[in-house]
């Protein structure tokens, strides 16, 4: 496949969103390595994907199915790629996710996480899997409610295709440092109790963080980020 000549501008959005992530961990105390930049692809052309992946980035986020799926067509030679489903995800489309992804973050019923176990090929290793949490309550947003987080991640973690690795949460946009903690700190506590619950689970994963809250989002002990506009550049309207 050829490569379609891209602008040098993505090398140093790239660049500075690394580096942006490498100070909000330096600034927290923590490890260089203590979080993972996932970049969010959608909307994005394959061959941009392709350009991060020369830069050295692994794993690309992807909310729409069938776009996603076309984009895996077409980088299929880029055998060590990571993909991350993490739109919400209809019960008539797990077949493809569980066929095509190593990762879901939108889980947020028993019944999709039932699909995706069955679903999933004996030759795949189990399927990682966060759970969605509406974090800040909001009537507009998907997910699993904070209460009801518990006994969902007690019924998926008996699925025996899956891997349940941890939470994921899109909070309500909030001004400042201080609110935009708030709802990670909720979340990063959801996680903690769920370790003691369940100990024999590999929970290890906070899904939190995007281009405009990174910073908070790292204080309160992300462990994957999910940065789009501030890689690829705006949606175009999308």
């Amino acid at each position: 496949m050829t490569d379609i000549a891209l602008p040098e501008s993505l090398g140093y959005s790239y660049d500075q969103a690394r580096e942006r992530l490498h100070k909000a961990l330096q600034d927290a105390g923590r490890p260089i390595n203590g979080a993972a930049l996932l970049a969010v692809s959608k909307t994005k052309p394959a061959s941009m994907i392709r350009q991060a992946w020369q830069l050295g980035q692994r794993e690309f986020g992807e909310n729409y199915l069938q776009e996603a799926l076309d984009k895996q067509a077409e980088l299929s030679d880029l055998e060590d790629i990571v993909w991350h489903f993490i739109g919400p995800l209809q019960s008539n489309k797990t077949r493809p996710v569980a066929e095509h992804f190593c990762w879901v973050h939108s889980i947020d019923r028993l019944k999709i996480a039932q699909r995706l176990s069955e679903q999933r090929p004996e030759h795949l290793s189990p399927l990682n899997v966060c759970l969605q949490v509406n974090i800040s309550h909001e009537a507009s947003k998907s997910g699993v409610m904070p209460e009801e987080v518990k006994a969902l991640a007690q019924a998926v973690a008996t699925l025996p295709k899956l891997r349940l690795r941890g939470l994921m949460a899109i909070p309500a946009p909030a001004d400042g440092l201080v609110a935009q903690r708030k709802p990670f700190s909720a979340l990063h506590q959801l996680l903690v109790e769920l370790q003691s619950e369940l100990p024999e689970a590999p929970l290890d994963t906070l899904s939190m963080g995007m281009s405009d809250d990174l910073e908070a989002a790292i204080l309160e002990g992300a462990t994957l980020v999910r940065l789009g506009t501030a890689i690829f550049g705006a949606r175009g309207g999308v």
